[in-house]
This record gives structure tokens, sequence and C-alpha cells, in this order.
């Protein structure tokens, strides 16, 4: 690099980003690797995005640019040309883009016809399921990437299965990472408990969000229905994303022992999660971190990227009644995973 330092530019624009690049932007900076961060808007709620860079360390984004409330392609053009404006003017070294979401390949498209190299973190999920735009995003970005950062085995796998197999890294999950940050942080900052009057492994934390869930009236009615079902057993609290709180306003009747919530901040959100006796959630991100703090899990979907959560017993598809013997799950590293991602990016760069 002829001793000039290289420049990076990260995507982000859902809330499952801002916590996978936590970990990374600290690894970046004690490496001396400048980082510039977009936020493309995606998440725009306050409590789904600014709290999040207060809480996780996570620097003000050099660029915003607002892009929310749009269909599938209006959301990802704008994002594009935004984007590759971006690109043209601070000419990076690499761009980085995490996940699945519109931002993810909105982000590793630009960069690729410009000929910029783009790293992917979380790269080789897949749940065969190419009804879901998450799915196109995923196999798409990483056919774009030349650096392809796998959280497990499996997901290696997938990627060799699609004849991708340089530049492929297994460097466990940085959710992991930032997990770990998040519950020290949360154990003497959050009362979250005690705003909500809650006793520690007495009640279930619920999460719904994804379109084919929220968007199909029969199928937001199933998914009610086996909240309803839970709460049954123990108190649910619902931590209401935007999008469902819009659904189930024009429903215009309550979810029967049911407990909605606004959305919370990481810190508030970790100890909450860690402190529940069960998860019900359709958040791939959810379902890891629910292990991380080793507690139980029902996905409310019919198939799962994380499916060594569900071999290892700790999770398991709505559909799917079986309880399996729970056992630890190695592969998601032991909270180094950003540090060995920016290794290999160093390396990269370093040509």
């Amino acid at each position: 690099m002829s001793g000039v330092s290289p420049r990076i530019l990260t995507v982000v624009g859902a809330r499952p980003q801002f916590i996978k690049a936590a970990p990374i932007a600290r690894a970046l900076r004690a490496a001396g690797i400048a980082e510039m961060l977009v936020h493309t808007g995606q998440h725009f709620d306050p409590m789904m995005s600014d709290v999040f860079f207060r809480e996780l360390d996570l620097a003000t984004p050099a660029y915003n640019l607002n892009v929310h409330s749009l269909s599938h392609g209006a959301m990802t053009a704008r994002m594009l040309e935004g984007i590759e404006e971006l690109i043209l003017r601070e000419r990076p070294d690499l761009v980085l883009v995490y996940g699945d979401t519109n931002s993810t390949l909105a982000g590793a498209l630009a960069a690729v016809k410009l000929h910029v190299p783009v790293a992917h973190v979380e790269a080789g999920l897949r749940s065969f399921n190419r009804r879901m735009p998450e799915e196109i995003n995923r196999v798409a970005t990483d056919h774009m990437s030349r650096l392809l950062f796998c959280p497990t085995g499996a997901a290696v796998a997938n990627l060799a299965r699609e004849g991708l197999s340089t530049g492929v890294f297994a460097t466990g999950d940085v959710m992991y990472d930032a997990a770990i940050f998040a519950a020290s942080k949360a154990e003497l900052s959050s009362n979250i408990l005690e705003l909500l009057a809650l006793i520690p492994k007495t009640y279930t934390v619920a999460t719904v969000h994804r379109a084919e869930n929220t968007d199909d009236e029969m199928r937001l009615a199933q998914v009610i229905a086996r909240l309803e079902r839970e709460a049954e057993l123990r108190p649910v609290i619902l931590v209401a994303h935007p999008r469902t709180r819009q659904r189930l306003a024009a429903r215009k009747s309550a979810i029967v022992g049911v407990r909605a919530i606004e959305p919370l901040g990481y810190l508030d959100m970790a100890w909450l999660l860690r402190n529940a006796a069960g998860v019900l959630t359709d958040s791939g991100g959810l379902q890891k971190e629910a292990y991380f703090h080793r507690v139980p899990c029902v996905t409310l979907r019919d198939e799962t990227e994380w499916v060594e959560t569900v071999e290892a017993g700790w999770n398991r598809l709505w559909s799917d009644e079986a309880d399996r013997p729970r056992r630890e799950i190695t592969e998601y590293g032991t909270g180094r995973s950003a540090e060995i991602i920016v290794e290999h990016i160093a390396r990269f760069l370093e040509g």
C-alpha cells in the first residue's frame, strides 16, 4: 500500500448490522485502519438506530443516506445511487457489508460496479427459501465479494456448493463478541427489569418483524395465536418493531396475555433477553443472541439460517415440537471473531 493508510467504507442500515459492526470497528481502530461509516437509513426509528451507536461505542456515521419506508426496488435503487456517489468521492480500498438487507446488497453492488473489493461479514448463510428477499440479498452479495467471512462451518460448506472457495474464511460469529460486550455493560447499567416489574426467568421475550409474518393476514393470525398460547404459560413481552405496531394497530384488537412495548436499546434488550425463560422470534440475530445467553428459543418461521442452533437443541422451528438434548456450539468462536476478521482484512489490503 506504499505506506498509505488503508481506508474502508462500511455500509450499515439495520439494527443487526450496527451490532455486528461495533466489535469490528473497535478492532479496525486498534489495527490503525481508517473506517468511514455509511448509514443508509433503513432503520430510522431512534430506538432502532441512534441508541445503538451510543451504547455500542460505534462512531457517528460519516454519512446518512436517510433511505427508508420504500419498496424493495426503490429503496435498493436509492441506496445504490447514494453509495456509488460516496465511493467515487472517498475512493476506499475496500467496502465492508454485513448480513442480508437491502443495505447489504446496495453496498456490494455499488462497490463491485466500481471495481472496489467487497468484504461480506456473515457470508454463506442460506435458508434455501428464494421467496425471502434476504436470501436473494445473501446469495448475490456472496457472489460479488472478494472476502467472505463465515460464522460457521455450515456457511463455508454452502459457499463451496456454489463454487466459492477463494477468500472464504471461518471466523466465528461477531455477534458473540457483541453479546459478551453488551452483557458486561448491561449488568452494570440496565434497569429494564425494574421498569417493567419483571422477575428473572418468569417471562418470555417475543419479537416479530419479517414481512412474511406481518404482511400476510393469515400468517399474522397464526403468529398471534402462537403468542397467545405462550401467554397461557407465562407473561409474554413483545418488543414491537414499527412495522408490527402498525399491523397490530390496524387489527384493533389486543393480543390476549401479551404485553407490547416499544423497541429497546441494545443493552436493555440484552439484559431483558439474558433474564428471560424463553424467546419467540422471527429474527435471525435474536435466535443466536438467545443461544449466547443460553435461553431456549422458538423461531416463528418455517426455516432458519442458523441450523446449528436447532441441531444443538437451543432453538426449534415453530412447526417442530420436538425437544432435542442441548449442547454447546463451539464454532461461534471465543469472542475474538472481530479481531480475526480484521487480521484477514489487513493481510488482503497489504496485498
